[in-house]
């Protein structure tokens, strides 16, 4: 007997062909918007502990800024615990005993330029430009010596501070006395050393004597030291 004819299968729809999807676009976490406000109340929020490690820097106390800046002590020590609102008034005449400028002194937001535009200014008839903006840390500045500036019969006295110090001459002849030693100093020369040592450095030259120093207060320092003069 023979068997009966199978049904013929149905056919099987085609496969597709597999396509990875499309990765999917994640929206950035939204950001607060900064207000010009908010700006400004930083920049406020921050001058007080500028104004504190500036001093500290430059080893005053708050009574000798007092004096020089003619704002009273209580004010001075509100502006540095940021109990005191700092105003142009009151910032004015301690951006000039710091010797520093206005908007460094309050740290306005940088504008993207590296460039510094310094502002030489002078002490103790010698001028100085500084090579550097940013408060705290090293300190770098060109400095003019005017020639005359001591009698060789009787030299400056030495002094001492915290710190270490770094000059290089640029031009001219720079007479160099630290602890025991004097040095002359020309063009090309560099020295370094602990300004807890009494030291002072002056123009021998019969012309102005330029040169770079490079200073801090914590203890930097370039390992760079000048030959001692070796003439009688």
């Amino acid at each position: 007997m023979s068997e009966a004819p199978k049904p013929p299968k149905k056919a099987q729809p085609a496969k597709k062909p597999h396509t990875p999807h499309a990765p999917r676009s994640i929206a950035p976490a939204p950001t607060r918007a900064t207000t010009p406000e908010a700006e400004i109340s930083d920049v406020l929020t921050s001058v007080g502990p500028r104004l504190r490690a500036l001093r500290l820097t430059r080893e005053i106390t708050l009574a000798q800024l007092s004096e020089a800046t003619g704002i009273s002590l209580s004010t001075l020590s509100r502006l540095e615990s940021g109990q005191r609102k700092p105003t142009l008034e009151l910032l004015l005449p301690l951006a000039k005993a710091h010797g520093v400028q206005l908007d460094e002194l309050v740290g306005a937001p940088t504008t993207g330029d590296p460039r510094i535009h310094p502002k030489p200014f002078a002490r103790g008839g010698r001028t100085f430009v500084p090579l550097t903006r940013h408060l705290g840390g090293l300190h770098a500045f060109k400095m003019i010596l005017p020639p005359g500036e001591a009698d060789e019969s009787c030299p400056p006295d030495q002094r001492v501070h915290e710190g270490y110090e770094w000059l290089y001459v640029l031009d001219g002849r720079v007479r160099l006395r630290i602890g025991e030693h004097d040095l002359e100093l020309t063009a090309g020369e560099a020295a370094e050393f602990d300004t807890r040592v009494p030291h002072a450095f002056y123009n021998v030259g019969d012309r102005p004597a330029e040169l770079l120093s490079l200073f801090g207060p914590q203890g930097e320092r370039l390992h760079v030291r000048a030959k001692p003069d070796t003439a009688p």
